[in-house]
């Protein structure tokens, strides 16, 4: 019924609930969300190597083992990793092996140099002491409830850059990608340089903030280990009963092992899927001398992608939530997926670097939860956050 057909009494009744629901949706109130007084992240990391080298044909991209795989393991141990030795930050420095880092803070005691983690037994016995970085090396402590993603400064190459994105046989149609360095425009450059990223604060080093692995205790982390359990941390300003639950997963990730086979150039990939896995990501990378004296460079970049990303930022851990859009954009690969092709002629010549990452499933807990009723504050006491990938 038209609005002028109905009665001045029901108008203005209507006309009343409009402006009552109207102030009901501008009064709710706002949840007044307070930091947690303590916080600790854990970050936990399988590395299979320095990455695989494409066009040497049945190499496993993970384990060490012979051929190739066994000389990046190596070079591996000699840029600080392997058995026998254990430093905080391993967790980034794709040396191959299961590494896991913590960082600890706590309001009360800003300069807090020690800690205990007590962990399960089938990870380590007895429970993992944590300290403080010296002062001379640590740096300015950020900001413990930043959650921004964090920006990664890349220099800026010469010559020219070739993007080809997506499995398959054949190079589709529209590509590649192309930006000239000696010409490229502001404009250019960030067009083909689009990439995503989510990734947030995990473990760092700074003064106040106990970490492991530390001095006295560089302990490995032994085969076979697991993180499956109770979790608590103690010590002097942490909140008593900061203790939570890791389960299967956020525990270590097995190595990806992949397989690549030449079919008449069709570089195909192939690697078993990880149980815990939530999403997949693969770059490739090579470089040849180009021109009549070969004195300009020209470097092929390919990623799994189906939209043209060149992947900088997503080899790295991320959000669940961003792992889950991107996997509906079709960035990265499905979970169940055991299989890729790079398309014949992407790294004609010159060969190139594999790397690959599986996204494990972020945990963020925090006690007391939040309350459901908005007009209750929240007011953690402890937070935790536990980051996964191989």
């Amino acid at each position: 019924m038209p609005l002028s057909r109905v009665s001045p009494v029901s108008r203005s009744l209507f006309a009343l609930t409009l402006c009552s629901l109207a102030a009901a949706a501008v009064a709710q109130p706002k949840q007044v969300v307070k930091p947690p007084e303590s916080q600790a992240w854990i970050d936990v990391a399988t590395f299979g190597g320095m990455g695989l080298p494409m066009g040497m044909g049945g190499m496993g991209g993970a384990g060490g083992g012979g051929g190739a795989a066994g000389a990046m393991a190596m070079l591996g141990n000699l840029l600080g990793g392997g058995q026998g030795t254990n430093s905080f930050g391993q967790t980034q420095a794709m040396s191959p092996g299961r590494w896991v880092d913590v960082t600890l803070y706590t309001k009360h005691n800003p300069q807090l140099e020690a800690a205990v983690q007590n962990v399960p037994a089938g990870f380590l016995s007895p429970a993992l002491q944590l300290q403080s970085p010296p002062p001379a090396r640590a740096k300015p402590a950020p900001d413990p409830n930043d959650e921004r993603p964090t920006e990664v400064e890349h220099e800026r190459p010469k010559g020219k850059m070739l993007l080809y994105w997506g499995c398959g046989e054949k190079i589709r149609p529209g590509q590649p990608r192309v930006v000239d360095f000696a010409t490229a425009t502001p404009a250019d450059m960030a067009k083909f340089f689009q990439s995503r990223r989510a990734t947030q604060r995990g473990t760092h080093a700074a003064v106040g903030r106990p970490l492991w692995p530390s001095k006295d205790d560089p302990r490995m982390v032994p085969a076979g280990a697991s993180l499956v359990g109770e979790h608590s941390f103690s010590g002097n300003g942490v909140p008593e009963g900061f203790r939570f639950q890791l389960g299967a997963a956020q525990d270590l990730m097995p190595p990806i092992k992949i397989k690549q086979k030449d079919d008449a150039g069709v570089m195909r990939l192939e690697w078993a899927a990880l149980p815990t896995a939530r999403a997949y990501f693969i770059a490739g990378m090579g470089a040849q001398a180009k021109g009549k004296d070969r004195d300009e460079a020209e470097m092929v970049i390919w990623t799994s992608s189906e939209q043209p990303d060149i992947g900088f930022g997503l080899l790295d851990y991320q959000t669940n939530p961003a792992v889950d859009r991107w996997l509906k954009e079709q960035v990265l690969l499905a979970p169940q997926t055991t299989q890729c092709a790079v398309p014949k002629g992407v790294f004609t010549g010159q060969g190139g670097m594999l790397r690959m990452i599986a996204y494990g499933n972020e945990l963020n807990l925090a006690h007391p939860p939040r309350p459901t009723d908005p007009k209750v504050p929240w007011e953690p006491v402890w937070a935790a956050k536990a980051r996964v990938k191989s």
